[in-house]
């Protein structure tokens, strides 16, 4: 079934008319169908706490299914040609424009983001459909002669064959673009599982894919309650030959384990305690301005968010004053009302932990600036919070906050101000404030992660590849590095 639409200059869906043109079935084979027992999962608004749709909800038997559609058509989507796999793509990226006001209006209600910030991922999100509808016709090899001089050497690349793509409900379109595009131009055959509690978009994206004639069984999709269950067999299929997986680090190091069995190929985006560096000599004016998009793009809910603010002692006062009134004037509520800046956290648990964190740093002797409370009536949010001089010992230093707190410590010298960056098991994103370019030279050798914002607070882009060190995870998504992660590479010798 297609997808909500609105005519250009038209009127706008109302939420029920978009709600009421997103599928609700799983998309298996081509098809749109209800789980095979039968039952159905709830997705809700953050913000209200209502039902906003019931969605099919899959068994382990419908998850093989699915991988029974891909595989079927691994071969022949391998075999079709890379510009017309590209024209799918690009198709789909045009599709999403026509509808992006629909599809922000979808990430608000199941996610609870502002519309301005879904607005911003459905710009992003569909430049993974545009960057890799362009690179599906780029995928090159080389030929040369040996150092022997006794033969050529021929060097290819294949799709790597059926992929497992398992979906975080923070970035509901862009994840889900992330990992379908390069898939698919790489000549990959998906089963897409998003996640449980935002599942609504990754419907509607499967929809435009149908609408744009891609052939059954190439991309499937179902939704269930059952992760680990359905996911399970999946993995364990010898037909399987690709996961590709964003979500917490402990996840991520239980479905390595499983991957392990058929030695999978793995993309693992995992979890982030991102440090925000503040050096003496930085534009303050930038730096708080980096602050806010580093930290409370998506409520603070990404795995790139800034967790850690690490600033000079000499400007961390005015730092955390200047910082402190920007994030009091941040106006909170449900993502569709006008000028909302923070939105819902996606549940009472996040809440919860939010929370606690902010409750451990303070009584070990952290001091509050500002926030550090919850907003009592319907909705799961919390209000905007900044502490600082956060003591070491501190939770809130070691663990991923996902929410809108930001934790100051302070430093003396830039060797302390490494130490503190890099003192952590994660290695996803870092960002560093300095006028001077010799100093941010070596921030770039030494800081240990796989993203880098140098005066900049948000860093993310489809042609640039996206990921992290140590337990942070494995592998790229975006840029020319993407792709590759869905190409088996193979080398033949021609005697001469």
């Amino acid at each position: 079934m297609p997808p909500t639409e609105i005519e250009p200059g038209g009127r706008a869906a109302t939420e029920a008319e978009l709600l009421a043109g997103v599928p609700d079935g799983l998309f298996i084979g081509g098809q749109w169908r209800p789980s095979s027992s039968g039952a159905t999962l709830d997705v809700s608004d953050p913000a209200t706490g209502t039902v906003l749709r019931s969605i099919a909800d899959a068994t382990p038997e419908d998850g093989m299914q699915a991988l029974d559609a891909a595989v079927s058509a691994a071969e022949e989507w391998a075999e079709t040609a890379p510009r017309v796999r590209g024209q799918v793509l690009r198709d789909v990226f045009d599709l999403l424009q026509e509808r992006r006001h629909e599809v922000a209006l979808l990430m608000t209600l199941e996610m609870g983001k502002p519309l301005a910030d879904a607005a911003a991922e459905v710009a992003y999100g569909g430049e993974f459909l545009r960057w890799f509808s362009e690179e599906a016709v780029r995928i090159s090899g080389r030929y040369g002669s040996n150092p022997q001089g006794s033969g050529h050497m021929v060097v290819s690349h294949r799709p790597v064959g059926p992929c497992y793509l398992i979906t975080p409900w923070n970035f509901p379109l862009a994840m889900t673009t992330r990992k379908i595009a390069p898939a698919l131009a790489a000549g990959c055959t998906a089963v897409l599982k998003p996640a449980e509690l935002t599942p609504l978009t990754s419907l509607y994206v499967a929809a435009l894919f149908e609408e744009a004639g891609l052939p059954a069984g190439v991309l499937n999709v179902i939704t269930t309650s059952q992760s680990r269950a359905v996911s399970e067999p999946i993995i364990a299929d010898p037909r399987l030959r690709k996961l590709s997986f964003t979500g917490s680090t402990p996840v991520g190091r239980t479905l390595m384990t499983q991957a392990a069995q058929n030695v999978l190929r793995t993309s693992m985006e995992l979890g982030g305690n991102a440090p925000f560096i503040v050096f003496d000599d930085a534009d303050l004016d930038k730096a708080v301005a980096g602050a806010l998009a580093a930290k409370f793009r998506n409520g603070g809910q990404a795995c790139t968010a800034a967790n850690r603010f690490i600033v000079h002692s000499s400007v961390a006062g005015e730092f955390a004053a200047r910082l402190a009134a920007r994030v009091e004037a941040l106006r909170i509520g449900r993502g569709t009302d006008d000028g909302v800046d923070i939105g819902p956290l996606i549940n009472e648990q996040a809440v919860d932990k939010v929370h606690e964190l902010v409750r451990d740093a303070v009584a070990r002797g952290a001091d509050l600036v500002t926030g550090g409370e919850r907003i009592d009536g319907a909705g799961s949010f919390y209000r905007p919070t900044v502490v600082s001089r956060v003591p070491a010992e501190s939770e809130i230093l070691r663990e991923e906050i996902f929410g809108p707190v930001v934790s100051i410590v302070e430093f003396e010298t830039e060797e302390e101000a490494v130490r503190l960056a890099n003192d952590t098991e994660y290695g996803l994103a870092s960002y560093v404030f300095t006028e001077s370019l010799s100093r941010g030279q070596r921030m770039i050798a030494k800081l240990e992660t796989g993203m880098m914002g140098l005066n900049a607070g948000s860093i993310s882009d489809a042609a640039a590849p996206f990921g992290g060190v140590k337990q942070s995870g494995l592998g790229r998504e975006g840029g020319s590095e993407g792709i590759h992660e869905y190409l088996s590479t193979k080398y033949t010798l021609i005697p001469r």
